[in-house]
């Protein structure tokens, strides 16, 4: 009979010292998203992506305000995505839970109206002392996988996107995409 704790396989012959590196991997996981979350925090603009709903022209300046909250006992993100569209502000509002099987990943679970609209993704590659990530998003039952460069100012050096692309062409879920990106701001 196997055994697992927490998603790990303890052996049959070594139990209680599988149980102890089952225990640094949660906790590892969980200290790691600890500050994931902490460095998310805040504004973020789009850069670059391949998400049809920036593509598509009639939503623009979209960027990303991420709030560290507690809800039913846990952190989480509460998520505002602010866009213009026909001149007007626009939003849509959710809470990320952090993702217990991906240890940057989080599920997207939309407020209000949206409550029932749910969507995972995940912290791919991230520099916070540039300012930089790089999220990939699964695909939904509305919206196909995707990813999007994400940037701490509006608008990011052409040197950089192109560093970001050619760390992104190291990632094998992230290397798909790097021909499909567009770029949404004038870069410096």
């Amino acid at each position: 009979m196997e055994r697992f704790f927490y998603g790990q396989k303890l052996s049959s012959h070594a139990p209680a010292r599988d149980l102890i590196n089952a225990c640094r991997i949660i906790i590892t996981k969980t200290n790691n998203m600890a500050t994931l979350l902490h460095q998310l925090i805040g504004t973020w603009f789009i850069i670059a992506t391949n998400f049809p709903m920036w593509l598509k022209g009639d939503k623009l300046s979209p960027e990303f305000n991420y709030t560290l909250t507690e809800r039913k006992g846990e952190q989480v993100l509460f998520d505002e995505v602010k866009y213009i569209k026909k001149r007007k502000p626009r939003s849509i509002k959710g809470y990320d839970h952090p993702d217990t099987k991906k240890e940057n990943g989080f599920t997207w679970r939309g407020k209000g109206l949206l409550a029932i609209a749910k969507s995972n993704w995940e912290v791919r590659l991230i520099d916070e002392k540039a300012g930089w990530a790089v999220i990939y998003f699964s695909k939904t039952i509305f919206t196909p996988e995707g990813v999007d460069i994400i940037s701490r100012d509006k608008t990011m050096d052409k040197i950089i996107l192109q560093d970001i692309k050619n760390k992104m062409m190291n990632d094998p879920v992230l290397k798909q995409h790097v021909e499909s990106l567009v770029v949404l701001k004038d870069l410096k």
